[in-house]
């Protein structure tokens, strides 16, 4: 299972997540109040529903730290695949409710849209740097603690990073008479949010019904073919448990060899895996190898 370091360090990164978004959501939607932004608006209300995805997050990772018990013998490392699951239909509802409201008022309501001032467009700037910025932490420490929520908290640090860059350039555009532009920016926000949504749902629900990467299932094939004395692999699986990854393989070895020579090729096995792939769950089953040509 993971260690109670690396949990602490996946943790670090949803709490400096919860901050950054915490703070910009505020600076997002006061500044967009003052400049009159329907884009910036729609950005920080983007990060409102950041800040729920990261809570989820880091209540999923507690949860996840429990050990095994009885009733979940694999651990509890899933939760936190069920909390970003959660978290996608909160994101969704609020894209979609952006995206209503910037449609009503470029053809419903257009004589009401209004050029925002330009200090929201420069807001939208330096929230993009520390959104990068933020990326970069949490992508790393995703990399170092092979943690599949961070990587995707990560992935959305940097998209929400693509959202006030686009903001702001809708801003600055709709200065030169196209006031338009910027509910027509707050739309395209908002479908980011729900294309956002819509990848971290299809991730949480590949991971909860055992779904796996088939390119990963090759280069898991190939590593084990390399251990002396493995004939054939004829069956290999896996599944992913939070930063965990549990994969169940049948390999053919030598009738001749004995028990001890069997369980050293498992424990090689064991650990190249470890070694190549980060995976310290492996089961292994022996069945003799026959050559039928």
């Amino acid at each position: 299972m993971v260690s109670h370091n690396v949990q602490k360090k996946v943790e670090y990164g949803a709490w400096l997540s919860i901050t950054a978004y915490i703070l910009l959501t505020f600076f997002k939607l006061l500044v967009g109040y003052i400049a009159q932004s329907k884009a910036l608006t729609a950005d920080g209300l983007n990060n409102s529903t950041d800040i729920l995805l990261s809570v989820a997050i880091l209540i999923g990772i507690r949860i996840a730290r429990k050990p095994p018990d009885a009733n979940h013998t694999y651990g509890h490392s899933k939760a936190e695949s069920i909390a970003s699951l959660a978290a996608s239909f909160i994101m969704v509802s609020v894209g979609l409710n952006i995206i209503l409201k910037s449609i009503q008022q470029l053809f419903l309501s257009p004589s009401i849209i209004v050029v925002p001032d330009t200090l929201a467009a420069w807001t939208a700037i330096f929230c993009a740097l520390v959104m990068y910025f933020v990326y970069r932490f949490n992508y790393k420490v995703a990399n170092q603690t092979n943690s599949s929520a961070l990587l995707s908290a990560a992935k959305d640090n940097l998209s929400d990073a693509w959202v006030s860059i686009g903001a702001a350039i809708g801003i600055f555009a709709a200065q030169w008479n196209m006031p338009w532009l910027d509910p027509l920016a707050a739309c395209i926000v908002g479908i980011l949010i729900c294309k956002t949504a819509w990848e971290i749902f299809q991730e949480s629900s590949r991971v909860l019904t055992d779904g796996f990467d088939e390119g990963a299932l090759s280069q898991f094939t190939h590593t084990i073919m390399l251990i002396k004395g493995v004939r054939v692999v004829d069956d290999i699986r896996a599944r992913s448990y939070g930063s965990d990854i549990f994969v169940d393989v049948v390999i053919h070895v030598d009738p001749e060899i004995n028990i001890i020579e069997s369980h050293h090729i498992c424990n090689q096995i064991e650990q190249i895996m470890l070694d190549r792939h980060q995976v310290s769950n492996v089961h292994i089953h022996i069945e003799p190898y026959i050559n039928v040509s």
